[in-house]
């Protein structure tokens, strides 16, 4: 999305730009929805970290808002060939995954698709982590003002993005988890916030399976197994705790939109059965609060309803 060009969504008006008027109409305004804003990095995060309380959170009458920040251009092109390679065309990728990415919110009946169309930065180290209009290059500040227009838009109850390493340390993700937070403090709103996080009993879990789906896959070495320990938490650190098995298929068939991406998507090669097995509970750290609801919890919306 250019800068000062109409945001693509879903229903809704122009972000109101005057901060007084938006905070008016949240007091005055009683029939204002509650609302869950997700803020991703790519096409596909929505559905791998959040497809699950997305497509459930909408099931029960609440808003949910997707907030996508780059084009996802440093993804797979047609037949699988990878950034770099020759017949490898970046525009023409984010054009497809852009349509991937709607399909994906028709599945889960996301309410409201926001992109930023920053340029895809791909992964740590790469080139295209310093080529003009990527993500990572980006300013925080100038990411921040354009969320925290739609933040100020939507007003949303709760606030859902990576934490400070971006889960696993994809300089897209460490952005996204960035102009959220600053985002934030632009504003005069307080949702509760939270930070997508997988527990290392469920990482632990994804490593059999893999290992099941692969008989000739070899033992980690230790260096291997440090690594992956740093990617999630341990089971008691984690705050919140969504059930959102019912919606599982929901969130296999999300992912699948996301075609030319399957090969990159284990997840799909285990059926739906297993993926709801490993990926039925979606779990969270959560940051900011003022409601006062105990944790550990079970509801995104706990305090709020």
């Amino acid at each position: 999305m250019d800068r000062g060009a109409e945001p693509e969504k879903r229903g809704m008006p122009a972000a109101d730009s005057d901060p007084d008027l938006t905070l008016w109409k949240d007091l005055f305004m009683t029939d204002r929805p509650l609302t869950l804003m997700t803020v991703h990095a790519h096409p596909d995060d929505e559905a791998t970290g959040t497809g699950g309380v997305l497509a459930r959170y909408a099931a029960e009458g609440i808003r949910t808002v997707l907030v996508t920040c780059t084009d996802g251009g440093c993804g797979d092109g047609p037949g699988g060939v990878k950034p770099g390679d020759p017949g490898h065309d970046p525009a023409a990728v984010a054009a497809l995954r852009s349509q991937e990415l709607k399909a994906s919110c028709d599945v889960l009946r996301v309410s409201d698709l926001e992109t930023l169309d920053y340029a895809d930065s791909g992964m740590i180290g790469w080139p295209s982590n310093d080529a003009p209009g990527s993500f990572w290059r980006t300013p925080v500040e100038e990411g921040a003002a354009r969320l925290a227009e739609l933040m100020r838009h939507y007003r949303p109850d709760v606030v859902v993005t990576y934490d400070e390493n971006g889960f696993y340390g994809h300089p897209d993700h460490i952005q996204a988890h960035r102009i959220t937070m600053a985002a934030l403090e632009m504003t005069e709103l307080t949702p509760k916030v939270y930070w997508t996080t997988m527990p290392h009993s469920a990482m632990r879990r994804f490593e059999e399976m893999m290992r099941e789906s692969q008989e000739d896959m070899p033992e980690p070495d230790p260096a291997e197994v440090a690594e992956m320990e740093k990617i999630g938490l341990p089971d008691e650190e984690i705050t919140t705790w969504v059930d959102t098995t019912a919606y599982s298929g929901q969130k296999f068939d999300a992912l699948a939109a996301h075609a030319s991406q399957g090969e990159n998507i284990f997840f799909l090669r285990m059926g739906k059965e297993r993926f709801g097995e490993l990926m039925g509970m979606e779990t969270f750290v959560r940051v900011k609060d003022a409601t006062g609801a105990a944790v550990p919890e079970k509801d995104l919306f706990a305090g709020l309803r």
